[in-house]
């Protein structure tokens, strides 16, 4: 989520005016906010996301939608756009235009410098909300790290980690399993700097997100 808040607005003259609008914004108790643009490495991410995630998903019940389809979380009143989600029938909407998603199953959020503390904390919690939501999947773009949050049944949330390229990642709430390199396909990660009794640290690349 972008710093920079447009004037306050109610949710009907909000969704007037996201639906003319060239950019996408969250809305959050009257606060529209524009989201920030991608790195390439983003993009790559989630481009084959979608080729796989469609790939498991023909002919089923469930679709993957990508980025600019937005998902309202009734119970706080958020208007978002996730990176990545995968819906399955019904869906369910927010109005007739069918552009506001009430029912996701997974939420996939591909991590930055500028999203990271806002997608692991604030934005996971509004998620959390969600009686749909099964799966909440972050993926970095600087290593090839998979983080997979699974509800439980006594509604709390359960973490693995995939890490390594060789490293199959899968979900539980749709039938996907695919290796870490086939979702890092083409991602170039930033040099990890090793210092004498230190942990290695990432150098992150000059871009913001």
């Amino acid at each position: 989520m972008s710093t920079d808040a447009l004037p306050k607005m109610t949710v009907a003259q909000y969704l007037s005016f996201e639906r003319g609008a060239t950019e996408r914004h969250e809305f959050f108790r009257g606060e529209v906010f524009a989201m920030s643009g991608a790195s390439v490495a983003h993009g790559r991410i989630l481009v084959n996301l979608v080729r796989q995630l469609s790939s498991f998903l023909a002919a089923g019940p469930c679709e993957v939608l990508g980025p600019d389809m937005r998902v309202r979380v009734s119970a706080t009143g958020l208007y978002t756009y996730p990176d990545l989600l995968v819906a399955c029938e019904p869906l369910e909407f927010d109005d007739d235009q069918r552009d506001t998603l009430l029912n996701p199953r997974v939420i996939i959020e591909v991590l930055s410098r500028s999203t990271e503390a806002y997608d692991r904390g604030t934005k996971f919690a509004h998620y959390r909300s969600l009686p749909s939501l099964r799966e909440y999947v972050l993926v970095s773009q600087d290593q090839p790290l998979v983080e997979r949050y699974t509800r439980r049944p006594e509604e709390s949330w359960e973490l693995r980690e995939f890490r390594g390229l060789e490293t199959q990642f899968d979900l539980t709430a749709i039938p996907f399993r695919a290796p870490l390199s086939v979702l890092y396909e083409r991602v170039e990660f930033p040099p990890v700097v090793e210092e004498p009794g230190r942990l290695p640290r990432i150098v992150p690349p000059p871009e913001g997100r």
